[in-house]
């Protein structure tokens, strides 16, 4: 509520011809998403700069408000010192949700590009029935072919296209990705090529005239660490502050039990039964669940985090991010978090991503003398093809395997 915010001016605020009607929501809105009490304050004295930017444009109703003036706005603002540009972000996003943002921005004519991704799109999703994930990075790839070669020559038309404007699209991308990077990117856009060719807006044949650069199946080693090490960053985090409570949970969930980013990322408060000493992980990889027990160092960490650590939110996710908007973490939150973790701990940690930690959980059970079966078990895979991976870091037992060099006759006959 203003009254909270401001003692004497509130009514100032609640006078706004435009927004005063809806500032109270608002500030109630920015409490329950995790904003401090001076972020609300500043919020809620922005609103009167972006009333007057409004009502200068003529806007004089919330109804006459729509996607396209606050994106406007937003520009505006951003251009001008202060923050009032992150208000209006989070204006945006609250009427938005209470549904009092006018459509009238989607009713602008589509141009040709965006109507044939919409369309892909729902092709993805209806004939061929991909993933949202995957349906995500065809989305992105195909977007960007098509973006990317119009804009290289806005003369050319789909039915125009040929192998040369591919290849100059593969020779554009090919730079900052790897070679198995830029192999999902040529199928992505094969699959689009065909779809063209079906609907009649390119030649027929294009998706094999493209050439995909060579992978071999298992040509990388698994990033291992060893054992010491993992256990020295695990220890490394500083838990005396909010944001240390709660990465030293994550990073111990996965590295006692060798899990996914996304599988700590959807953890939720429901997934841990506290009487049996059990705790539950719903892979987002292989949608199936992983019941393990529930040890007692971790059981303490996450309790940590929860009644010291954890912000308030109806949320059921165990693990959230620290700043406003409050909202779960991701993969995205995981990994970055992790990267700043080692620089502080300076440790000899090469590998950029968090996965390290599960390969060096599987090797640390291999060496302990686990199974293929149990070690497939715990990190949740259907094929011991897949934990067999691993066997190709334990050196030990491959030197015991080696057979030994057969000594030349010239040195048989000098003996």
């Amino acid at each position: 509520m203003l009254t909270d915010l401001f003692d004497e001016v509130h009514a100032q605020y609640r006078s706004l011809p435009l927004l005063g009607s809806v500032l109270d929501d608002f500030d109630e809105w920015l409490a329950k998403q995790g904003y401090t009490f001076s972020t609300r304050q500043n919020y809620i004295i922005y609103c009167a700069r972006i009333e007057r930017y409004l009502w200068k444009r003529k806007v004089h109703l919330i109804s006459d408000l729509s996607a396209e003036t606050i994106a406007k706005c937003r520009r505006y603002f951003k251009r001008q010192p202060g923050r009032t540009d992150h208000a209006v972000v989070c204006l945006q996003h609250f009427l938005e949700e209470r549904q009092l943002l006018s459509s009238k921005a989607n009713l602008l004519p589509l141009s040709k590009i965006d109507r044939l991704l919409i369309e892909y799109r729902k092709y993805l999703i209806d004939v061929r029935g991909l993933s949202s994930s995957t349906i995500q990075q065809h989305y992105r790839s195909a977007a960007e072919f098509l973006r990317m070669t119009r804009k290289s020559d806005s003369k050319l038309q789909l039915e125009d296209l040929d192998q040369k404007s591919i290849e100059k699209f593969i020779c554009m991308v090919s730079p900052r990705l790897g070679r198995g990077s830029l192999q999902h990117v040529v199928a992505h856009v094969r699959s689009l090529l065909r779809y063209l060719a079906m609907i009649g807006e390119a030649p027929a044949g294009l998706d094999a005239q493209i050439d995909t650069p060579r992978a071999y199946r298992q040509e990388q080693l698994p990033k291992s660490l060893p054992w010491d090490v993992v256990r020295a960053f695990v220890e490394s985090i500083d838990r005396t502050e909010v944001q240390g409570m709660r990465d030293y949970a994550m990073f111990l969930l996965i590295a006692t039990y060798g899990l996914r980013a996304s599988d700590v990322a959807g953890l939720k408060l429901d997934d841990i039964d506290w009487r049996k000493g059990e705790i539950r992980f719903n892979q987002r990889k292989t949608k199936h669940p992983l019941v393990l027990p529930l040890f007692d160092q971790v059981g303490k960490a996450l309790l940590a985090y929860l009644r010291k650590g954890r912000p308030p939110s109806n949320y059921r996710e165990i693990f959230l991010t620290l700043r406003a908007p409050i909202s779960p973490v991701t993969i995205h939150t995981i990994g970055p978090a992790f990267r700043a973790r080692v620089r502080r701990g300076n440790l000899p940690i090469p590998f950029e991503g968090v996965h390290c930690l599960r390969h060096s959980y599987a090797m640390h059970l291999l060496r302990k003398g686990a199974s293929l079966k149990a070690i497939g078990d715990v990190l949740g895979h259907h094929s011991t093809e897949s934990t067999c991976v691993y066997l190709r870091l334990d050196f030990e037992e491959l030197r015991d395997v080696a057979l030994p060099l057969p000594v030349s006759s010239k040195k048989e006959a000098s003996k």
